[in-house]
């Protein structure tokens, strides 16, 4: 049994995920071998709300070049979590503002 610190890696911060929150749409980089029951179980824990629906994608990893090297970035998964009518939203920025 993993973790729910293990899963939920790090909320992606982009302006097309910050633009899905009025949706009730957040978007996690999550571990790449986490299932989508996994996923919902663990932002639940985390964050104390109800999972409405968890899709999930695999971002390959893209390559790069440093002058006449070449090489890859990592691959990683997100997933893009919907939070029922009735839940509060999820705070980012507790401690920054």
């Amino acid at each position: 049994m993993k973790l729910a610190q293990d899963i939920i890696i790090a909320p992606v911060i982009t302006e097309k995920s910050m633009s899905g929150i009025a949706d009730k749409k957040y978007t996690f980089k999550v571990a790449k071998d986490a299932n989508k029951i996994e996923i919902a179980e663990a932002v639940e824990t985390l964050f104390k709300v109800k999972v409405a629906k968890v899709n999930t994608i695999s971002v390959r990893g893209k390559e790069k070049r440093m002058g006449r090297f070449s090489g890859y970035t990592a691959s990683w998964k997100k997933a893009i979590v919907t939070l029922k009518a009735d839940s509060k939203p999820i705070e980012f920025f507790d401690g920054l503002m």
